[in-house]
C-alpha cells in the first residue's frame, strides 16, 4: 500500500490542476486602460501567466460578461500568436508592448484555427469578448495600467 501512496498522490494532484484549469476562472485584478481622448476604462482580468493557463486560456467558455477579460502575461518580449481553438465565445485581442501600451487589436472568430499574430513584439495579450474595444473608445496607441500585474 505504501508503495501506491506516492502514484495515488500525484495522479490526485495532476488531476485537481487539470480540473481547476478547466472549470474554475483564474486569479482576477482590476486593469485601467488610459484613451487617448482621456477617459479611463477598467476592466476584470483573469490573470494566465503559466503555459498551461495560457495554453488553456478561455477555451470552453460559452459566456464571458461584458467588462470583463484575460490577460496573458510572457516572460519577454515577443512576437505573440493567438488562436480560438474550441473556444465558443467571440473575443477581441489587444497585444500590449512592456510599457503598456496597446500595438494591435484583432476580431478573433469561434473557433478558428487560424493564428492571429502581433504585429511586433509584445509582453501582454488581453481578450475581451468582441467589440467591447471600439465600444469603449478603446484603440491602438492606448496605454494599459500594468501595475496590478508585475
Amino acid at each position: 500500500m505504501k508503495q501506491k501512496f506516492p502514484f495515488i498522490l500525484i495522479f490526485s494532484f495532476i488531476c485537481a490542476a487539470t480540473i481547476s484549469c478547466k472549470n474554475g476562472k483564474l486569479p482576477t485584478t482590476e486593469l485601467s486602460i488610459n484613451t487617448s481622448d482621456g477617459k479611463t476604462i477598467k476592466v476584470i482580468a483573469e490573470i494566465a501567466k503559466t503555459p498551461e493557463e495560457r495554453n488553456f486560456g478561455f477555451m470552453e467558455r460559452k459566456n464571458i460578461p461584458d467588462g470583463t477579460g484575460m490577460i496573458f502575461i510572457f516572460e519577454q518580449d515577443q512576437i505573440l500568436s493567438f488562436w480560438m481553438k474550441n473556444t465558443p465565445h467571440p473575443l477581441s485581442i489587444a497585444y500590449i508592448d512592456s510599457k503598456g501600451k496597446i500595438r494591435d487589436i484583432f476580431d478573433m472568430t469561434p473557433y478558428s484555427l487560424s493564428s492571429i499574430t502581433s504585429s511586433v513584439s509584445a509582453r501582454y495579450a488581453l481578450e475581451v469578448p468582441q467589440g467591447w474595444y471600439e465600444k469603449n473608445g478603446i484603440k491602438e496607441g492606448d496605454i494599459v495600467i500594468l501595475d496590478n500585474i508585475k
